[in-house]
This record gives C-alpha cells, structure tokens and sequence, in this order.
C-alpha cells in the first residue's frame, strides 16, 4: 500500500502560508487539478475531491480570495477579533491598535466573534482568504481547525488579553489567574473575610474566579459564593448576581466582580437593599473603565493596560509584516489593582 504524502512544513520565518501547490502534492494531483477540485468540483472524480479534501483539512489551506495580480503586495489591511464590539474593556485596546497602525500606513477591519467561540472558525476562514498583513485575536482559546488554519496561512497573529508559553505565533497580555489570586489577597489583606465572585460565564473570567476561590481557601477563608452570569455582562446582571449571593450567604461581606459593569451592578442592588458600601459590603471590579472613578463611592478595580496592549500589538504586526525580527515574542503587560473607595 502507498504511504500517504507527509503535510508539507512551515516556517514562521518567511511567509510560511501553505499553497495550492501544498496542498496539491499532498492530494497527488496537479495544481489545477487541485483548483477545479476547490472552485469546480463537478469537473473532477469524487476520489479526487476527496483526496484535495483531505488535503485541505490537514494542512489548514484557505484560498487566498485576493486576485492573483494582487496576492505578492501586501495589503496593509490588519484585522482583530473581539468576543463584543459592545465591551467597552476593549475599547482602548482596540483605539490603541486602530491609531498606531494607522500611524504607519495600516488599516484596521474588526470582526466580532461572541464569547462561545462558535462563530470565530468561520469568521478566521473569512478574514484569512482576504490575506491581511495581520490578526489581532482576543484570548489564546481557539478551536483545533481555527489554530489549524492560522498556523498554516502563514499571516502574523498577535493573541492579547491573555498569557501563555505556547502563542500560536505572538502574544500580549496578563494572567487572569494571577488577577484573581491578587484580587482575592487584596480583600484578605484589608478585612474582608467572607467572600463572593459575580462573574460572566466566558472561559477567561473562569480563570480568574477558579484562582479567586484557590487563593481565599489558602487564606484560610470559607469557600467563596460564586455567581455566574451571562455574558456580554451589565448592570442588571450584576444587581441580579447580588442577589443570588445574598440568598446562599447573607454574610457575605467582599464581592469580587469580572467586570466594572458588574459591580456597578452590584453597587446598586447593594444600595437598593440598605447595604453601605464599602462599610458593610466591600466591592472590587475588573477593567478600570472610565466610570469607575467617578462612582460615589468610587470603585477599586483591576486596570488593564489596554493601549499598552494595542500598541504592542501593532508593532508585532508591523515588524513581521515588513520582515524585521521579533527578539521577544511573547509581553506580559502585567496589571495592578487601583485602590478606591468601594474597598
């Protein structure tokens, strides 16, 4: 029986994008072969189109949607994906990467992906066929075809809001489990003894409570309440989080929240029940947005360098695209916890 063609390899180094020829020498077929297979399949055998199939599956190949007089110039195009274009914690991360990409003759297209994770394979097929000169991803968390097909476009991607030692290709971000092992220190630290989480039911505030809850029982403390709510988050769901932790543990006296919108929330039900913050009930936030200062009381939170991060990440981006080296392609951009008066 005839081995099977090893997967063609890649290199980071150069453009590393897997072509039709790959994906070809793989089916054992001719290149144009392969391309009726692809965009008229009707002209060939159904063992032909499943061979370029499978082809295509294993080495992540997308069909470059650029016009073949344009596919060698650079499109000066970046794309980046955020779970929301309605959370307002991107924001300046995304400001940040729109104006120093623009800065150096880049433009930015924004894609909006959920937080499930279900609709960001067909959103990288979309935007990986244009050939952008980069993608900006929020989080490190990627479906196996998704990481499949980035790592065989051969498209400089730049994973932020998150920390790992094994990027896809580059990365800038912070530990959300250490955000939650400091924040739970924190309350520990100033009084707080009988703790709650309200948080968005998205995978990376996960980490942050999973790390919370660790980091109280090592204090010696109960184990916390923890509420999840649906994301995108908001201020009734955190007001209604509130609530939930209340009828469990009426003691509860620190409240942890995954993000500011969400403990303004809980704030407010706080308020609504005759409960002083921070006095009788101690409250932190997550993402420092710009309200966050000017609550009565004003609210403690964790700040996020998000410009910090866009503009690392147009860098990134910007370097490879243009062929000079990444020395250190992995940043933590670190965070730190703004004290105010809520806690």
């Amino acid at each position: 029986m005839a081995s099977t063609p090893a997967a063609p390899k890649r290199s980071r180094r150069g453009s590393g994008a897997v072509t039709l020829h790959d994906v070809a020498r793989l089916a054992g077929v001719a290149p144009i072969t392969a391309s009726r297979a692809l965009k008229t399949p009707q002209q060939v055998s159904d063992d032909v189109r499943k061979r370029v199939a499978d082809a295509v599956a294993r080495t992540g190949y997308v069909p470059n949607l650029l016009a073949g007089g344009l596919a060698s110039t650079r499109s000066r195009l970046v794309a980046a994906v955020v779970p929301t274009i309605s959370g307002q914690v991107f924001l300046e991360t995304v400001q940040s990467l729109t104006e120093s990409l623009a800065a150096q003759g880049y433009q930015l297209m924004l894609g909006q992906a959920g937080y499930g994770g279900d609709r960001e394979d067909a959103l990288l097929e979309a935007i990986i066929g244009r050939r952008p000169d980069g993608i900006v991803l929020t989080g490190i968390l990627h479906s196996a075809e998704g990481r499949r097909r980035l790592l065989g476009a051969g498209i400089p991607v730049v994973e932020t809001w998150d920390l790992t030692p094994t990027p896809i290709d580059m990365l800038v971000g912070f530990s959300h489990s250490e955000v939650g092992r400091a924040v739970a220190r924190y309350l520990h630290g100033r009084g707080w003894r009988r703790l709650a989480v309200v948080a968005g039911d998205d995978e990376r505030a996960g980490r942050r409570v999973d790390a919370f809850c660790a980091e109280a029982r090592a204090l010696g403390l109960a184990d916390a309440v923890v509420a999840r709510v649906p994301t995108p988050t908001t201020l009734q769901r955190g007001r209604d989080g509130l609530a939930t932790v209340l009828a469990v543990a009426p003691d509860v006296d620190g409240v942890f929240c995954s993000s500011d919108l969400l403990a303004l929330g809980v704030m407010t039900e706080a308020r609504v029940r005759g409960l002083d913050v921070p006095g009788r009930l101690g409250v932190v936030g997550f993402g420092d947005l710009e309200f966050a200062a000017a609550l009565a009381p004003s609210l403690t939170t964790v700040h996020i360098k998000g410009a910090a991060i866009g503009r690392q990440a147009a860098q990134f981006i910007v370097d490879r695209a243009e062929g000079r080296a990444v020395a250190q392609p992995i940043v933590d951009i670190g965070f730190h916890i703004v004290e105010r008066a809520s806690a």
